[in-house]
């Protein structure tokens, strides 16, 4: 080898060993289609029997739904400053799991007590900037078994 070749031996090594690590991460980047984030609520359906009840999120109300890599907490006002008849304020939180298309909340705090130290299976799907859900919610000692289908948008 002449003295050329030997200085770029180096440099030709460190491009290999950064195109190999590259390529064996592993995983769904945060930000595309990680279920990481946050995100916006927009619709929400619950079907209990033969009801069906549709709420389209974007009107007199708000909810947002952090996701970090251990962690959920979700956050639900009225628009009006909790003023008049419309006012609410929905908030809770714990770890979740994920299982393939299956994401687990282990809800472990809520402002609604009787729903703290439940365990909520939902299937989800991302497609996009749009995340998905739907799973049965049921608590016995709330009177609670129904069918949730809720709709997000990823926030930038």
């Amino acid at each position: 080898m002449n003295h050329n070749q030997n200085m770029k031996a180096p440099y030709l090594i460190t491009i290999i060993i950064i195109i190999t690590l590259q390529s064996c991460t592993t995983g769904i980047k945060r930000g595309q289609s990680s279920i990481t984030g946050t995100w916006k609520l927009v619709s929400g359906m619950t079907i209990e029997g033969r009801d069906t009840v549709f709420t389209d999120y974007t009107k007199g109300q708000e909810m947002i739904k952090i996701i970090n890599d251990s962690h959920f907490a979700f956050l639900r006002h009225d628009l009006n400053g909790g003023r008049d008849s419309t006012a609410i304020f929905v908030s809770g939180g714990g770890t979740y799991s994920l299982d393939g298309n299956t994401y687990t909340e282990h809800l472990e705090y809520c402002n609604s007590r009787e729903w703290e130290n439940n365990s909520f299976e939902l299937e989800y799907q991302i497609a996009g900037d749009t995340l998905s859900t739907k799973g049965i919610e049921k608590i016995e000692e709330a009177g609670v078994d129904h069918m949730n289908i809720e709709k997000y948008v990823r926030l930038k």
